[in-house]
């Protein structure tokens, strides 16, 4: 089965503490590219609103005036 950039791996596990792991997140995400970072925040938000990013589209608005 190939890897979706959503899939989880179910088998790492560890139980670690708070500090401890903010530490490692933090550490985790400052080897990340800036490009990736950003990457992951559009995920995050595709996941958490249910965004699709080929559907949503601005609106259009089309108006007539009259010049004098």
């Amino acid at each position: 089965m190939k890897n979706s950039p959503l899939s989880l791996d179910r088998t790492a596990f560890s139980v670690i503490s708070l500090h401890r792991q903010d530490r490692e997140e933090k550490d985790y995400w400052l080897t990340k590219t800036p490009h990736e970072r950003l990457q992951a925040v559009e995920t995050m938000t595709q996941v958490l609103y249910g965004y699709d990013p080929t559907s949503a589209r601005l609106q259009r608005v089309f108006e007539v005036t009259k010049r004098a």
